[in-house]
């Protein structure tokens, strides 16, 4: 056997042997071995057989890559990031793409300087979420949320019966039954641009008096029914706005007793037109007459020279004076006003243009004027069973330091005002306001502000009440309609307007 040594010899690629007898596969390491180099320094790879690409990385080499990819996003937020990452460097992973969705959020606003973003952990919270966010140019804070022991004002426990539902000021809500002139008027009540028993009474019949006309009977259904069921929804709404006044309550139960009267088999056009006319005698006896009679009656106890108390505002009290006035007589009148809704402002202009000599006064003032009264004059609100008079706040303290001074007190009230109801004191019977209201409604103050600071003082509660209670022996007489009676005669005087 002849062994043939190839030293020296020239290979067929044309590459010489190194002389120490390596086979070819030898040569092929030496090839790559001397590959060559990429531009960034290292080694050009070599493009993969068809079988190198088919085979799936190993374990090893995914952890290498994730590792690499999470060096260059470390390194992007140490750089601020100036400019959006490529699409093709986004991760596919949920937490890499919500991490990146921030990232985002937060280069949208010029003004933010780069802020370094650090990974979500489980249990820890990112050091992002922690910094305060800086506001553009121009753009307000959101206010912070309130505690839940501020956005509700804290209640008495000796009035929680008065609070009920809060006050609607807004038609959102309402039912579909209620009549649009049902939503002006409650809007209009609640806002205090309707206000005093009379007017309130008297624009709810005129009111009710549209929804009658307007009003439909379902077929297989009865007038007096159906009718008085509807009329519910519009009293409903009318309640939700403010309370029913007792002269309004008064003429809801008439009403309701005499649609009820109704024979069911009268025509819809007839029975409609029946009812608007009886609403027109009730407002031309109970109200408009009973007040001219009022008016009368009471302007014949004014004499010359003397000088009439009243308090905040009464329309019949302001008739009776105007009549007066009208007579001839000579007198002075003083108008003592409270809050928290300052109505004897108006009724002091009112009088001041018909031409009486009219002076304005603070009830704190009172010990001073009401010295040189010689009578008092009081509207009201509603009287009391057992001859209490209830009427705005305020009118208890006139009523008792007129009486140890010795000055009579008239009380000037329709029969309408009267109520089977028997109150002892101004917490069983009531009407609370909301308390941000509590002396700046009508006032000129700014409300808006002087209502944050209300609702801002956790230890501060507002108590509004709108009525207060004065005592029958505080209650010289009552003049009414039916004539000038005492305290005690209340309940007959109602019970004879009620069978009237």
């Amino acid at each position: 056997m002849v062994s043939i040594l190839a030293s020296d010899q020239d290979n067929p690629d044309g590459s010489k042997s190194n002389g120490q007898g390596k086979d070819s596969r030898s040569s092929e390491a030496q090839d790559h071995s001397k590959a060559p180099v990429a531009p960034n320094g290292n080694k050009a790879i070599p493009e993969k057989s068809a079988a190198q690409k088919n085979e799936k990385p190993s374990g090893a080499e995914l952890k290498k890559r994730a590792k690499a990819e999470k060096a260059a996003k470390r390194a992007q937020s140490k750089q601020g990031q100036q400019a959006p990452p490529n699409d093709a460097s986004k991760s596919t992973k949920p937490e890499n793409k919500k991490l990146s969705d921030e990232k985002e959020s937060i280069q949208s606003s010029p003004q933010h300087p780069p802020a370094k973003l650090q990974h979500r952990r489980s249990g820890s919270a990112s050091a992002s979420s922690q910094r305060p966010l800086q506001l553009r140019p121009g753009q307000q804070q959101a206010p912070a949320a309130e505690p839940e022991s501020r956005k509700e004002p804290q209640k008495l426990a000796f009035i929680s019966h008065l609070y009920g539902i809060p006050r609607r000021t807004s038609i959102a809500g309402a039912g579909k039954d209620v009549h649009p002139s049902i939503f002006a008027l409650g809007l209009q009540m609640s806002n205090y641009i309707i206000c005093g028993s009379n007017a309130r009474c008297l624009s709810t019949l005129l009111v009710f008096k549209r929804v009658i006309e307007a009003y439909v009977t379902p077929p297989n259904n009865s007038l007096p029914r159906d009718l008085t069921i509807h009329l519910s929804a519009q009293i409903d709404y009318l309640k939700s706005c403010r309370p029913l006044s007792v002269s309004m309550g008064n003429a809801i139960r008439w009403l309701k007793l005499t649609i009820s009267t109704i024979d069911p088999d009268t025509p819809e056009h007839q029975a409609k037109t029946k009812l608007c006319s009886a609403i027109d005698n009730f407002i031309r006896e109970r109200i408009t007459v009973a007040g001219q009679a009022i008016a009368s009656s009471a302007s014949s106890r004014i004499q010359d020279g003397d000088v009439i108390v009243t308090f905040a505002k009464s329309s019949i009290v302001e008739r009776t004076l105007a009549e007066a006035y009208r007579q001839g007589k000579n007198f002075q009148v003083i108008v003592a006003d409270s809050e928290p809704l300052f109505e004897g402002r108006n009724s002091a202009i009112a009088l001041a243009n018909l031409g009486l000599q009219v002076q304005y006064a603070s009830i704190n003032t009172l010990s001073h004027f009401v010295q040189d009264a010689t009578k008092v004059f009081l509207g009201a609100h509603g009287m009391m069973s057992n001859g209490r008079l209830y009427s705005r706040i305020g009118t208890a303290l006139v009523a008792m330091m007129a009486r140890d001074l010795d000055i009579p007190v008239l009380v000037l009230c329709e029969s309408i005002k009267f109520t089977d109801k028997v109150a002892l004191d101004s917490i069983a019977t009531n009407e609370l306001a909301p308390s941000h209201e509590l002396g700046f409604v009508g006032t000129g103050v700014g409300k808006a502000g002087e209502e944050d600071e209300w609702r801002s003082a956790s230890n501060l509660v507002g108590l509004n009440l709108m009525y207060d209670l004065t005592p029958a022996q505080c209650i010289h007489m009552v003049i009414t309609e039916y004539g000038s009676l005492p305290p005690s005669s209340v309940p007959v005087v109602q019970r004879l307007s009620t069978n009237t």
